[in-house]
């Protein structure tokens, strides 16, 4: 499988690029194995490659001349080898919700297991998960499948281009999100139900159905399981699994896995637009 994909931003006079943030090269993992990457940034930046504590590949590019267009071309040949209906060999420690992780476990997992509540002082987020609790204990991964599936059909997706995601409970209250607003809405919910769960960056690649959501990029998450390790959760499209995604980075928060981020020292109206591009071939 090969995909493109590419990110052109235009300014109406020459502006001076501050370094941007660039999560373009897809994860090597079990399911995925990366053949061939590459990378081209025009006007040609000094490319500085690091991981993240997520083990994300970041590239850091530098810019030392003033410009009116940024063009950001990725390139990637992989293999996805998930299946479409995977089996998760879940420990018996935590086939039924509520369940304990390990000190090991809650240790490395950390801030995964900490909601966000500045915004939603009163546990909106919290009663509307708690909602699809069917009883003490409950099947966890019956449980996990119920939100999952309760956001696709209960909520209407809207495509959005601009930047920023809504919090978990303005997605509530309206009703209707894109894919990254269905994503935390479902992490934030895994939080308050006390799972470890992280949100995913990548590609959804099913061209054999057109009738699906599928966005140029897209967010999803993930709930970690003793024994199932990170088992991916599609709220946008109602699925479970690894199987037509292509993850490129993963992280606590949506604002840590854009990707692209980065700014300008410009005129206020410089800036005239930006247009992504994603094309798969199989």
């Amino acid at each position: 499988m090969k995909i493109r994909h590419r990110t052109s931003y235009s300014y109406r006079t020459p502006v001076a690029l501050n370094p941007h943030r660039l999560l373009l090269r897809p994860r090597d993992g079990i399911e995925v194995h990366v053949r061939a990457f590459s990378l081209t940034v025009r006007p040609e930046p000094t490319l500085a490659w690091a991981e993240d504590v997520f083990g994300n590949a970041v590239a850091t590019a530098t810019f030392s001349s003033m410009t009116d267009h940024l063009l950001i071309d990725s390139e990637v040949e992989l293999d996805v080898v998930s299946p479409p209906w995977p089996v998760f060999d879940i420990a018996h420690s935590a086939l039924f919700h509520p369940f304990d992780y390990s000190h090991a476990d809650r240790q490395d997992l950390g801030g995964l297991l900490e909601p966000e509540r500045a915004d939603d002082p009163d546990d909106v987020v919290g009663d509307w998960a708690r909602g699809f609790v069917a009883g003490r204990p409950t099947d966890t991964l019956a449980l996990l499948r119920d939100i999952n599936f309760g956001i696709h059909r209960s909520f209407s997706y809207q495509s959005r281009d601009d930047e920023g995601t809504q919090t978990p409970r303005e997605t509530i209250a309206r009703g209707w999100g894109a894919c990254r607003d269905f994503a935390v809405l479902f992490v934030e919910a895994a939080r308050r139900l006390g799972l470890g769960a992280r949100l995913v960056s990548g590609y959804h690649t099913d061209m054999a159905d057109p009738g699906s959501r599928v966005q140029t990029t897209h967010a999803w998450a993930e709930v970690f399981l003793p024994g199932g390790g990170w088992i991916p959760f599609d709220p946008t499209n109602g699925a479970m699994g690894g199987f037509n995604l292509v993850p490129v980075s993963v992280g606590r928060s949506m604002d840590r896995i854009m990707p692209v981020s980065g700014s300008f020292v410009g005129m206020s109206d410089a800036f005239l637009g930006m247009k992504i591009d994603v094309s798969v071939a199989g």
